[in-house]
């Protein structure tokens, strides 16, 4: 759905530009079960933030030692994965479900990863994701800077609906005073709207997936950067204190919306008796705003289980901001990968917080080798990564599932082997559609599909919670 521009609409661009930009600038204790893992370090330490850029560049970018991989045989590559399901059956988790959720900060869980934990990181991950798959990049576009599908529609577009989440509410944001770079806008004059833009959006569990994983789910997923190359000069040097109302929407702040809904569906949840916790995730500055999220819920709701799963996000915080964190027992778990360098953003003074699973783009013999910027932020290169990661000493594992294509979705990561062409992921004929006259016209969208946040903030959410009720039946 998202246009192949979108290597240069969300993702760095060239070297040369990201150069310049730079130089300017989260064991089983509780449930006491074996996992039949070894004790292992934990990755929970922070990063030294003052390292000069070219030692960064040296130690990070520069060619590897020769990593060990296993060899595949391409020429049957393909026949013995195309009869191959890309998902593995569902392990039932609901007795362990503080452990995947962080009670322990996933001590012995990351090296090795634990199976259990690894299909936990890949579902957030793909939530993350449906932020940018969703999202209109087109320019051209009335409806730019939205998403092209209703709520109800969402996941079951996106191939989503297996995970067992409904969307409840979608985020929208606003700038109430200047119209930050990475918001994206309409060339054209009549659209949607002239500032607003489609955030993410709030989901819970269904009573299946509730089963299996123990708890009733609250999810927020936060869109990412429109382009990392423009926010890196909006990135403040000097540190304030945290405020609510991260990004403006009219009377309503992207997080006032979702704190207004976590909190609706938290009070309705535990009315039923049910445990309930809330998973916070978002790639790239999505990563960071779903940290400041994470926060605020800790802050406004007592007794939630708050985690947060990122991938490729940047530094947010000072020391201070850490220990606040940690005070209000927020669970943060990092997903970086050693070649990416928008996690060692902004530079000093600010930290890391949390457990950290660093990946390295080399373990993965489908991905070529060499200096590739948007490859090694994109998200899908991060969660290929992470289904073929199996502990710091092993090669990528002969048996992940995940359809390696998604890799190249917005990117050219994949080595050629593979024959999958770059930046494949895209509306057919680019949105395009020949009327009955012959001529090649953008159609207008399903009503249903037109975006409208201001509805969106009055809309009655009692259609939802009678889908939940009556699964319950």
């Amino acid at each position: 759905m998202a246009l192949s521009t979108m290597i240069y609409n969300h993702l760095p661009t060239s070297q040369p530009i990201i150069m310049n930009k730079l130089s300017k600038i989260h064991g089983l204790a509780h449930q006491q079960v074996v996992l039949d893992q070894p004790k292992t370090k934990t990755f929970n330490r922070v990063s030294s933030p003052t390292e000069s850029l070219s030692h960064l560049l040296h130690l990070h970018l520069e060619t590897p030692p020769r990593t060990q991989t296993h060899q595949i045989n391409w020429n049957s590559y393909g026949e013995e994965k195309l009869s191959t399901p890309t998902t593995s059956p569902k392990e039932v988790i609901a007795q362990n479900w503080r452990d995947m959720h962080a009670s322990s900060n996933w001590d012995n869980l990351l090296d090795p990863l634990h199976p259990w934990l690894r299909r936990e990181i890949i579902k957030y991950g793909e939530f993350a994701q449906a932020t940018y798959d969703a999202f209109d990049f087109d320019s051209h576009s009335e409806y730019c800077g939205s998403c092209r599908y209703n709520r109800h529609k969402l996941f079951e577009t996106l191939g989503l609906s297996r995970n067992g989440y409904k969307v409840s509410k979608y985020i929208y944001a606003m700038s109430h005073v200047n119209m930050p770079q990475w918001l994206e806008r309409s060339k054209l004059v009549d659209t949607w709207s002239k500032d607003s833009n489609w955030m993410g959006y709030v989901a819970v569990s269904d009573e299946e997936e509730t089963r299996r994983i123990g708890r009733r789910d609250i999810v927020v997923a936060w869109r990412g950067t429109v382009a990392p190359t423009e926010w890196y000069e909006d990135l403040q040097w000097k540190l304030e204190p945290y405020g609510h109302g991260m990004l403006r929407y009219n009377k309503s702040s992207a997080s006032e919306q979702v704190i207004k809904e976590v909190t609706r569906l938290v009070e309705l949840y535990r009315e039923k008796g049910e445990d309930v916790s809330l998973t916070v995730t978002g790639h790239s500055l999505g990563g960071a705003l779903a940290l400041l999220n994470a926060y605020e819920a800790a802050s406004t709701i007592p007794n939630l289980p708050v985690s947060v799963i990122s991938f490729g996000a940047p530094r947010v915080g000072n020391i201070a901001f850490r220990d606040e964190l940690h005070q209000l027992g927020v669970k943060t778990f990092r997903v970086v990968t050693k070649q990416d360098v928008v996690p060692w953003m902004p530079g000093p003074v600010y930290t890391h917080v949390g457990a950290e699973l660093k990946l390295d783009v080399h373990s993965s013999p489908y991905l070529k080798r060499g200096l590739n910027w948007p490859g090694f932020h994109s998200l899908e290169t991060y969660l290929h990564l992470v289904d073929g990661f199996v502990s710091t000493t092993s090669t990528f594992r002969e048996d992940a599932r995940r359809d390696v294509a998604l890799v190249n979705k917005a990117c050219d990561m994949l080595v050629d082997e593979l024959r999958i062409p770059h930046c494949w992921y895209q509306l057919a004929n680019k949105g395009l559609v020949c009327n009955a006259h012959g001529r090649w016209v953008k159609p207008k969208r399903d009503p249903e599909d037109i975006p409208s946040p201001h509805m969106q903030e009055n809309i009655n959410v009692h259609a939802l919670e009678a889908r939940m009720q009556t699964q319950d039946k």
